[in-house]
């Protein structure tokens, strides 16, 4: 299939049809009679690339299912069969991968929380391959990573931060592992890594307050609701909410799971200085896919008038899944502003453009930049990165 090219903000518009069918296949209350009358104008091709540029497949997949009239091509209809079987398998395997990688933890006393990924595809969507993933995600402690590191080569993994780099005391974006021979990743993170959540993790106490969630017959260690909503919502802001399927995952999150303790989510978020990354997530959620919140909860959100101007900041961008992603000035801005006042605002994004990771270490293989001089030359790196025009 040809690839979606989206360069110029005024492409956009030519995917409007699509664009508000993917909109309801995404949305947790869906209309099967708006559906069945947005069907007939739609492009099912372009319907096709712009639902997997937003990671919603198999949101339209299920939406299909559900459907009692037959409205799709069947070549169109062979083409989603197929792409639902990959996801299927892919999560069987992911799972599967998943199991032993927390036996072979467990087995050194190394404690892991799922995060993301098979966990919020049964928690947001009550089906494990519905949500697009081709990683898995796990919490570890930053004193279990050497150890980690070292089960993962003995499982087969390649680690792209090698022992030395650990050894080294250097923190990257995240651990990340990948087997040659196969389309598997694996990324550890800790309260280290996470570097775009304005304060550090209370990691102890998301260990404190973890929970089991079933998979494939089995349970898995996993965070909190009220901790994995706050993540993920952290999460999308940091990227600054370009593809549809990390709203979906808002809005599946806290219309399925009805017993969400709001008090514990707030608090959360203000020990995190992320009060507002948290209210736009859920702005969009509602605004964008007709969430429905507890309206003590709806009030808060509604109330940070802040947060919903950086939500409709987002609308501008979203249809478009990064194709015509905001320029670096805006990415900039929508940092700060995102974190809270000027000068908490300013203080995030200072840290975040000076501190180095693994990318950076790679653009100086020879280790020639160090301490000042590494943290000054990454904000010309990101400059070069995201200064360019299109998908990065």
């Amino acid at each position: 299939m040809a690839e979606l090219v989206l360069r110029q903000p005024s492409d956009i518009a030519s995917f409007r049809d699509e664009w508000s069918v993917l909109l309801e296949c995404a949305s947790p209350a869906q209309d099967r009679q708006k559906l069945a009358g947005l069907f007939p104008s739609v492009d099912w091709t372009r319907l096709l690339m712009l639902a997997e540029e937003h990671g919603a497949t198999g949101h339209v997949v299920s939406c299909l299912h559900d459907l009692e009239v037959k409205v799709v091509p069947p070549e169109i209809s062979q083409s989603l069969a197929d792409r639902q079987r990959a996801q299927i398998f892919l999560a069987m395997r992911l799972i599967a991968e998943l199991l032993r990688i927390l036996e072979s933890f467990a087995s050194e006393g190394i404690a892991a929380l799922v995060i993301k990924g098979p966990v919020l595809a049964v928690r947001a969507y009550a089906n494990p391959a519905r949500r697009s993933y081709g990683d898995l995600d796990l919490l570890v402690r930053h004193r279990d990573v050497r150890r980690a590191t070292e089960l993962m080569i003995a499982g087969g993994f390649a680690p792209a931060i090698p022992l030395s780099a650990i050894d080294a005391g250097k923190i990257p974006g995240q651990y990340l592992f990948s087997k040659p021979d196969s389309k598997l990743i694996v990324e550890l993170h800790n309260d280290r890594t996470l570097r775009y959540f304005p304060r550090q993790l209370p990691l102890e106490e998301f260990f404190a307050r973890q929970v089991r969630v079933k998979l494939d017959a089995r349970e898995v260690p996993a965070l909190s609701v009220e901790d994995e909503l706050v993540l993920i919502c952290v999460h999308g802001a940091k990227h600054f909410w370009e593809r549809l399927m990390w709203v979906a995952d808002v809005a599946g999150l806290v219309t399925r799971e009805t017993g969400i303790d709001w008090g514990r989510v707030a608090d959360l978020a203000k020990a995190l200085g992320a009060e507002r990354m948290l209210h736009a997530g859920l702005h969009l959620a509602t605004n964008v896919l007709g969430a429905q919140m507890p309206r003590k909860a709806q009030a808060t959100v509604k109330a940070d008038a802040a947060a919903a101007r950086l939500a409709d900041q987002v609308c501008k961008w979203l249809p478009a899944a990064g194709w015509a992603p905001p320029s670096l000035f805006q990415r900039a801005l929508f940092r700060m502003r995102m974190r809270g006042d000027f000068i908490s605002g300013t203080a995030y994004l200072l840290r975040l453009s000076l501190s180095p990771t693994e990318e950076d270490w790679n653009a100086d293989p020879e280790g020639k930049r160090h301490g000042i001089l590494g943290a000054l030359h990454r904000p010309f790196r990101l400059a070069g990165k995201y200064g360019r025009v299109g998908k990065t």
